[in-house]
């Protein structure tokens, strides 16, 4: 990657242009049914974002060529360190609320089996995929995911092709899709705060980042507290989220798409008898 060219004047001008943009419209609460969307500064600025993306709309590539465009989208992991680390400051001096949560921390990442157990019957059955489904359902589809996947059929499978085109969706969408999903929950006032920071840890910076961004606002006296608790989330994701998905994740859903393949396989032999 040439350095050069995250000095482009009309990447840093559209970046600064977008952020203000983003904040002067600042936070909308949406009433809808029995809760509230909240609408963050972050969802215009993805909103914005994705508008001058130039793999998107070509004609974009005049105000941001694509090879500064390929540039600069790996310093997103760069910009979120920042926020990474204020996590990491939260943690210890909410040590023992975290303590105090228990095993229900740790059972925590067991949750990300619901992306397998709902999404792959619904692959299956109803979008008639191959073993395409198999990679895009046994998990959320982060860097690690993409290793074990890339290991064990590699990335050239239809395993492989299955997981990367749920990674470049989850990195397109799921900033947004969590913003939107976290706020609005919260505002129905059914589960516990707690609980929906624990689920923000899901493995990827930008994702919890939203979440947790978003839980604040509904509850923000229980800011350091709900990031405190998304924060140790995201770190155990990380340090057991691996072991899951290749021990129990990728199993189950290989034993699963074997056995819905054989259901459905014997529902078609029966219609056309």
């Amino acid at each position: 990657m040439d350095l050069k060219l995250l000095l482009n004047w009309r990447l840093h001008l559209t970046v600064i242009v977008t952020s203000m943009f983003a904040e002067w419209i600042g936070i909308v609460r949406i009433p809808l049914g029995p809760g509230t969307l909240l609408l963050l500064p972050l969802l215009y600025a993805f909103v914005i974002g994705v508008l001058f993306n130039p793999h998107l709309f070509s004609a974009m590539g005049k105000v941001i060529p694509k090879p500064v465009s390929n540039a600069a989208g790996p310093i997103i992991l760069i910009a979120i360190l920042p926020f990474i680390a204020k996590f990491g400051s939260t943690i210890g001096p909410a040590i023992e609320q975290i303590i105090a949560a228990g095993p229900a921390l740790i059972l925590q990442e067991l949750g990300n089996l619901g992306t397998m157990l709902i999404a792959l019957p619904f692959a299956v059955l109803v979008l008639k995929m191959g073993r395409e489904a198999i990679g895009a359902t046994y998990s959320i589809a982060r860097e690690p995911n993409i290793a074990i996947i890339s290991d064990r059929y590699g990335l050239r499978s239809p395993e492989g092709i299955g997981i990367m085109g749920v990674y470049v969706v989850g990195t397109m969408f799921g900033t947004l899709y969590f913003a939107l999903m976290a706020g609005y929950i919260a505002s129905l006032d059914i589960l516990d705060i707690r609980a929906l920071a624990m689920a923000c840890g899901v493995g990827s910076g930008s994702m919890v980042a939203a979440c947790s961004a978003a839980l604040v606002e509904a509850v923000p006296a229980s800011k350091d507290e709900l990031l405190a608790f998304a924060g140790a989330s995201n770190l155990l994701t990380y340090a057991t989220g691996l072991y899951i998905s290749l021990f129990i994740a990728l199993p189950i859903t290989e034993w699963m798409y074997k056995r819905l393949k054989g259901s459905s396989a014997t529902e078609v032999r029966h219609e056309n008898s």
